[in-house]
């Protein structure tokens, strides 16, 4: 069974600075998208930074110069580096990926998963 685990988040002041992480737990295969949404409050989910498995790269323009999105292919690991953290940046930030696994019986699945979020804050 795959998992997404988010570690990272919490409170920081305007101008500062967090990082975020997830792993990818479970057999997987590949990672085809991986990335970052984030859901403020009375708003709806929104992309954050994607990466696919060749390194393309898609920003949301709002964080564009700010945030920084990597990936460890090898550990099966995303990050989101966040810079220069604004009020409006404050949400639950979830993890997504798009992968292939396979299940305890050995069979190759295709899907998309989420990771639970993690709270991020920026407040004075």
């Amino acid at each position: 069974q795959v998992q997404l685990v988010e570690s990272g988040g919490g409170s920081v002041q305007p101008g500062g600075s967090l990082g975020l992480s997830c792993l990818a737990a479970g057999h997987i295969v590949s990672i085809n998208v991986t990335g970052w949404y984030r859901q403020a409050p009375g708003k709806e989910r929104e992309l954050v930074a994607v990466i696919t498995s060749r390194d393309r790269i898609n920003y949301l323009d709002s964080v564009k110069g700010r945030f920084t999105i990597s990936r460890d292919g090898a550990k099966n690991t995303v990050y989101l580096q966040m810079n220069v953290l604004k009020p409006e940046d404050t949400a639950v930030y979830y993890c997504y990926a798009d992968l292939e696994s396979t299940d305890y019986e050995g069979v190759l699945r295709g899907m998309d998963y989420w990771g639970k979020g993690t709270l991020v804050t920026v407040s004075s």
